[in-house]
């Protein structure tokens, strides 16, 4: 559990924050075999800030390393007028979107998107964001802890100016790389390049088995399952060496790099 100061004291049910703490996330570490993916509940009570992420071609040019990070959410809980920052609502240039995030106009440069349980969104690297306050979310990313903050709401963090104007693409969000996931139905969210995320409802199809060999992260989302008979219960991830090892029940994520 990771506090934030934009966090929750209290949190959904089946997490439960620390007294006097406030729980922005819960990361799920991944062993260092299986560690290109990182998967996050992310909760909010206040505004995120406004950032922006690099890609694995920026940071190997840049001599980090491949440290890029494309991530993607899943709401899965909202409340009334809860928002997510995606993109601009208009083109924008790099002088222009300087000066708004220096005098805080950058947040209403963005274009907000009103989010309920089911939306989905992918947000490639360069993509300018935030995510809003009353949110809960599933993220699944690249696992990197480069991120470059534009704005911050007034709160004392360093900003990243230089190296986020560098990277952020001032742009619209592409439609294609957001949905309403279905209550019930498997479907796939992502299918690379850099990983793949399907929502399940039971067992995998033989289509969707054969795209998934190797290892595989299990994220059950209304009722428990098994890996290799050990229980993962809601709220959990688990790693399962091969989909032959899982006993689907309900509702889960399954991800794996690409």
């Amino acid at each position: 559990m990771v506090s934030k100061p934009w966090g929750c004291a209290v949190l959904p049910p089946p997490f439960a924050a620390p007294a006097g703490e406030q729980i922005g996330e819960v990361w799920f570490e991944p062993d260092p075999a299986h560690g290109e993916l990182l998967v996050k509940y992310i909760f909010t009570s206040e505004a995120l800030s406004v950032q922006v992420h690099p890609s694995d071609a920026q940071t190997l040019a840049g001599g980090l390393g491949r440290q890029g990070k494309e991530e993607c959410w899943l709401v899965i809980a909202a409340q009334p007028g809860a928002k997510l920052g995606i993109g601009f609502s208009e083109e924008i240039g790099e002088e222009a979107m300087r000066a708004a995030a220096l005098d805080g106009s950058i947040e209403d440069l963005l274009e907000w998107f009103p989010v309920a349980p089911g939306d989905f969104f992918y947000i490639p690297a360069n993509t300018v964001h935030a995510i809003g306050a009353g949110i809960s979310l599933i993220e699944v990313q690249q696992n990197s802890d480069i991120t470059y903050r534009l704005y911050d709401y007034g709160r004392p963090r360093e900003l990243h100016l230089r190296e986020g104007m560098a990277v952020a693409r001032g742009g619209p969000h592409d439609p294609a790389l957001r949905c309403k996931v279905p209550a019930h139905g498997s479907v796939t969210l992502v299918d690379g390049p850099l990983f793949r995320l399907d929502r399940l409802d039971g067992a995998p199809d033989a289509a969707t088995a054969a795209r998934y060999g190797g290892a595989v992260l299990i994220i059950p989302l209304d009722a428990p399952m098994t890996i290799d008979g050990e229980t993962i219960a809601p709220g959990e991830c688990g790693l399962a060496p091969s989909l032959d090892a899982v006993v689907f029940s309900q509702l889960c994520l399954i991800a794996q790099p690409a």
